[in-house]
């Protein structure tokens, strides 16, 4: 019987996490819901919303969701959304809470902005329905005054109104004249009034695309080029669209031949862009993507951007050999005179093969030599060297592949302005080139100089 305080306090506990959990937990969960709710402008979540009707002075657009992430404009016309507009505007509506409630039921709206509402969104979710009104700006920037039409309150929410004003039907029209995905893409084609150029993806399974040229010449592409044309490609977005009817019809006629034509070929199918500039010194650009489609306007910096030479897409590495590639490498300069020789993935000179190199210091003047680009081309064609002073040359590079057959060749020459005088063998003619290069070549000393040596050097 000595056991029956401590038996008693043990039913006394037990009744008391009892309460707790079946009645206090539940109300007090109850209660952050409720309040949850409270604040909260839409009575259901962003993922349940398949329909939404904006109404502005302008009229009304309604869109649905057509499949899972991709939203459809029905009316007034059938056309696609732009999905990130749209789920902007949703994402505003669901993350934008109620501060707080002004006034239930109210005689009336025109205090608030609401007798003739800035917009008015029906927001669709299943069977389930809420419309909310957009006044006026509240009394704190970024908030505005709304009306929920389901129990009729004038509320004061945290809503932006860049979110919900001037929003037109081209606000969430697509925009994107293209789509795709730089990897799926096969291949290039830009066809210009008087040539073409043709890139091809040679590695759709990397993470990354590697392009190559294949017409009119078969070269390797400027990576960066070509990816920077693949971003204008995505970049390119219409300003204004024009659809079919006879306000077309006659912008129609003042269009030519297209400045460009870019076709991108893809397993899934092509996509093609015409780009015009009937009157250039008008500003106006207008981009046709079919022969019965809409027109669209766009920036006409974006013909300049899409409009490349074939230099410039070309690479523009002289030398001719990736470094990675070159077996030996040989060096002659006013100053300096040697040959690096890589025995085994291990960079040595050719009359000190017992001495050792600094690898570092090899492999990092190598790869400048390798990857030295272009920046101008003086002549196309082969031209008279001495005026650039290329027959004496300031430096020539000679490489050989590891096959023992590839060569590449790299001659700087005089300075003019801030660039080189330079040829290649990857490139005919002449170019300009960034003088770093020669200020860069290390003397067999610096090669040989172990990095202890160096510091107390440089000290």
């Amino acid at each position: 019987m000595r056991y029956w305080p401590t038996l008693l306090l043990f039913v006394v506990l037990a009744g008391l996490g009892s309460y707790l959990y079946l009645v206090e937990f539940p109300a007090k969960q109850r209660e952050e819901k409720q309040e949850t709710e409270q604040k909260q402008l839409l009575p259901f979540p962003e993922t349940a919303i398949t329909g939404l009707s904006v109404t502005t002075a302008q009229g009304p657009i309604e869109l649905k969701l057509a499949e899972p992430g991709k939203w459809s404009i029905v009316a007034p016309l059938q056309t696609d959304a732009d999905h990130r507009e749209v789920q902007a505007l949703i994402r505003a509506l669901v993350t934008g809470p109620v501060t707080r409630t002004v006034e239930e039921q109210p005689s009336q709206l025109a205090p608030y902005g609401l007798e003739q509402p800035v917009t008015t969104l029906t927001i669709t979710a299943g069977t389930q329905q809420e419309t909310i009104s957009i006044g006026d700006s509240g009394p704190l920037s970024n908030t505005l005054y709304v009306f929920r039409k389901s129990d009729r309150r004038v509320l004061l929410t945290n809503l932006a109104p860049k979110d919900f004003v001037n929003k037109s039907l081209m606000t969430f029209r697509r925009k994107e004249l293209l789509r795709f995905v730089q990897n799926d893409i096969e291949r290039v084609r830009l066809t210009y009034p008087t040539t073409e150029i043709v890139i091809y993806n040679m590695s759709k399974d990397k993470p990354r695309p590697s392009w190559k040229i294949r017409y009119p010449i078969e070269a390797e592409a400027d990576q960066n080029e070509v990816r920077s044309l693949m971003f204008r490609l995505e970049d390119l977005k219409a300003l204004g669209v024009v659809d079919p009817g006879p306000e077309r019809d006659a912008v129609a006629k003042t269009l030519t031949a297209p400045k460009v034509k870019v076709t991108l070929h893809t397993v899934a199918g092509d996509q093609t862009v015409r780009l015009y500039q009937p009157n250039p010194q008008s500003g106006e650009a207008i981009a046709e993507t079919t022969a019965d489609g809409p027109l669209y306007y766009i920036n006409p910096a974006l013909i300049k951007d899409l409009t490349k030479e074939l230099f410039t897409l070309q690479d523009k590495r002289l030398l001719g050999l990736d470094y990675t590639d070159i077996a030996m490498l040989s060096v002659k300069t006013r100053e300096h005179q040697y040959v690096l020789i890589n025995q085994t993935g291990e960079w040595v000179l050719e009359d000190q093969p017992t001495e050792k190199v600094s690898q570092e210091a090899a492999y990092l003047f190598v790869s400048r030599v390798a990857n030295l680009p272009a920046e101008e081309r003086v002549m196309k064609q082969s031209a008279p060297l001495a005026p650039y002073g290329l027959l004496a040359p300031a430096a020539e590079f000679v490489a050989t592949g590891k096959d023992g057959k590839t060569t590449g060749k790299l001659t700087l020459g005089n300075q003019s302005g801030n660039l080189l005088y330079a040829t290649g063998q990857r490139l005919q003619g002449v170019f300009q080139v960034r003088p770093d290069l020669l200020k860069q070549i290390p003397s067999k000393a610096e090669l040989l100089a172990n990095p202890k040596d160096k510091a107390a050097t440089n000290r």
